[in-house]
């Protein structure tokens, strides 16, 4: 009888640390965001609008959750990236435009003092990484020698180890955009001690997020803490042509027709179609380069055995009109440009699906807390909401639409604002002295936004400002005072 009772004690023991320790295993799950530049939502391969080739995201999708209408609210490069770390728009965290030398003397970057979800994470004990891509500090003088600093407006710039908010690996550049030479600020570097590699990036890129995640010999980030990596990958973002050759080869036998599939893209012989045909054999070429990439981290987390126990994002700050709509690439309302990827895979957790959710940038920072347990951390000035309940189990309260803005810059209360919604975008754009000009595009009869409807569909309108309105008093924007 003794044992028995002592062969159900240590069974039970067992059992007992099996529990504590996946219990203790569940509570750090790790993060990893792949976040490419100036991506599109209809560009990979499982939506089926391009023909593009994205195998790695093409498995990824049908292992996570697909929100098949995220935004970029502002898509441009450094309002978004504000908007991903601060969860607020542009009215909360102030950068209204690209960081760069024109936007430098009305503060457009992120503050040192804004609180990030990194710094949330950071006071939770997670070990951060963050790799290429920043893009939210001004550039000031003496201005670093580099490409993007060569011109009139100068772009790139180093990130003061106080403004890093809470990442402590770090290797990372302001915004420089030479691809097969790509230049990197490492750790303690100092302003002007950066390092050039002769590599392309998004590969150099993911080498390093591979050593980071194996972290062999443990010098990489802290083994008994949970860690959360940030890969902010330039391309697909011009100069188009500076994407390796095995990768062009893919699409360099396919003719040129069987790429113009779109029904919006400009006439050859114009200035716009003929660009869209001479970069996008390259832009394809850089997204599937970019799938390449994503595909070998998806590839150690499973060797590794992090794969159950990682979140992982893919997602973009905005998308490409490539000369679509006879425009040169983003910053405008059309879905070419707002319409950006985002997947999500939490093994076990996140049930595989697509979901028509209107989710925006900001929902990102309080959907991630959410997901990781931080709830209580997400505070009130967070203009996003927090979805992770409906990534969990589905059931939420789902937006009615999501905003759309524009400034140019110091003149906030100028510019352009607007609604999308599942059927409608919505956008007004106003220029001092002039009359409003009002643009209203039917996205399910008409995808491609091809018929301006706003003189027939006043009803629509009167609606959709209201929405902008609700919008605009939500986020204190100056720009309602012209609403009509």
């Amino acid at each position: 009888m003794k044992r028995i009772s002592l062969f159900i004690f240590i069974h039970l023991s067992f059992l007992l640390s099996v529990i504590g320790a996946q219990s203790f295993d569940s509570e750090k799950t790790n993060l990893i965001i792949v976040y490419p530049d100036q991506m599109r939502g209809q560009a990979m391969g499982f939506v089926g609008q391009e023909p593009v080739q994205t195998p790695y995201l093409d498995r990824f999708a049908s292992q996570g959750l697909v929100l098949t209408e995220a935004v970029s609210n502002y898509p441009i490069c450094s309002p978004t990236r504000a908007s991903l770390m601060t969860g607020q728009y542009p009215q909360g965290h102030g950068v209204w435009g690209n960081c760069n030398t024109i936007t430098a003397p009305f503060g457009y970057e992120l503050k040192e003092t804004a609180q990030t979800w990194s710094d949330i994470l950071d006071n939770q004990g997670y070990s951060l990484g963050y790799i290429g891509k920043w893009h939210l500090d001004s550039p000031h003088a003496p201005y670093i020698n580099t490409l993007n600093n060569a011109g009139k407006v100068k772009w790139n710039e180093w990130t003061h180890p106080d403004r890093r908010h809470g990442f402590d690996f770090w290797y990372a550049y302001g915004t420089y955009d030479q691809h097969n030479k790509p230049m990197y600020w490492a750790g303690s570097a100092t302003r002007d001690s950066f390092n050039y590699v002769h590599q392309w990036g998004p590969e150099h890129e993911t080498d390093l997020a591979i050593k980071y995640i194996k972290n062999e010999n443990e010098v990489y980030r802290d083994p008994s803490q949970p860690f959360a990596l940030m890969i902010a990958m330039n391309p697909p973002h011009m100069p188009y042509a500076a994407v390796p050759e095995r990768y062009k080869a893919i699409y360099n036998d396919i003719p040129l027709d069987s790429l113009i599939q779109r029904p919006n893209i400009p006439a050859a012989g114009t200035k716009w179609g003929d660009y869209y045909r001479k970069h996008i054999r390259n832009y394809y070429a850089m997204i599937t380069g970019v799938d390449e990439q994503f595909g070998r981290i998806l590839n150690v987390l499973k060797k590794t055995g992090l794969e159950k126990n990682t979140i992982v994002l893919f997602s973009s700050d905005h998308g490409n009109c490539l000369g679509i709509h006879d425009q040169i690439s983003k910053n405008n309302h059309y879905e070419e440009s707002m319409r950006i990827p985002f997947i999500i895979r939490w093994p076990g957790k996140i049930n595989p699906r697509q979901d028509k959710l209107l989710i925006s940038t900001p929902d990102v920072f309080p959907t991630l807390l959410g997901l990781l347990g931080f709830t209580e951390k997400i505070m009130n000035e967070i203009d996003g909401i927090d979805y992770s309940s409906l990534f969990l189990s589905g059931e939420n309260v789902r937006p009615r639409s999501q905003l759309y803005i524009y400034t140019p810059p110091g003149k906030i209360d100028m510019g352009r604002r607007g609604i999308r919604t599942h059927q409608f975008t919505l956008m007004i754009s106003r220029i001092e002295s002039e009359a409003d000009q009002i643009t209203l595009y039917d996205n399910l009869s008409d995808m491609y936004q091809l018929n301006n409807i706003a003189t027939e569909r006043q009803d629509v309108i009167k609606e959709l400002k209201g929405e902008l309105k609700m919008w605009l008093e939500k986020t204190n924007d100056p720009w309602i005072k012209h609403l009509k």
